[in-house]
């Protein structure tokens, strides 16, 4: 009995290692500030902190996807995505350029203290969600993570379902904390100031399309 409850023991804290491992892997993917964070940053400004996380949960769920294709093994679609990475490049530099015009041409409306509007939450979620699949050599760099920190674990579906859910946990923690954070300062910022973050926002947004389409022509 108590070898069993020893075998219990040992294995949950494994599982519980390999979970914190996949947390960090996850926080370390999603801190980075890029396009998607300087989008989820100007959502927050322009939404609140609801928009500004359900924007980043679409990121963090595309991680999951690809989490789960290197976690998994899944060689097969490993393969289809490697295949279109060309294309899916292309379109997802071309989204992004469409979503920084877009964001350059917004005027944010003036707004009571204390509001907080939804700006279309699936929208939100579905943008990022795009955004973040269209770049495929993500997946390979999820396939050479989880092959360091699973080892021979990464064959088990129980030890693969545990990374991809501790990086799909690591990546939502750090959009909810980046949301908080921001949120905090939403209301002492003008409408003036909050057009001035969306053009440059938007610049900036259109600057990564520009180099993701020269990085694709090489």
């Amino acid at each position: 009995m108590k070898s069993f409850s020893g075998f219990v023991r040992g294995t949950l804290a494994v599982d519980a290692f390999l979970f914190l491992k996949a947390g960090l892997i996850g926080l370390s993917i999603a801190a980075p500030v890029g396009p998607i964070g300087l989008l989820c940053i100007q959502r927050t400004l322009a939404h609140g902190a609801r928009i500004g996380f359900v924007s980043g949960l679409g990121a963090a769920v595309a991680d999951g996807v690809y989490g789960a294709v290197g976690a998994f093994g899944l060689a097969a679609v490993t393969q289809f995505f490697v295949t279109l990475a060309l294309p899916l490049a292309v379109g997802g530099a071309a989204f992004l350029g469409w979503m920084g015009v877009q964001l350059y041409r917004t005027v944010p409306l003036a707004r009571p203290a204390g509001a907080a509007d939804d700006g279309g939450a699936w929208r939100a979620f579905a943008s990022v969600f795009a955004l973040t699949l269209t770049n495929p050599m993500t997946i390979m760099s999820f396939i050479a993570v989880f092959a360091t920190i699973g080892g021979d674990a990464a064959t088990t579906g129980t030890a693969a379902g545990i990374m991809v859910l501790g990086v799909f946990c690591g990546s939502a923690l750090w959009w909810l904390a980046l949301a908080s954070a921001i949120a905090t300062v939403r209301q002492r910022i003008g409408t003036r100031v909050l057009q001035a973050i969306n053009r440059t926002a938007g610049t900036f947004l259109l600057g990564f399309a520009i180099w993701q389409l020269i990085a694709v022509m090489r």
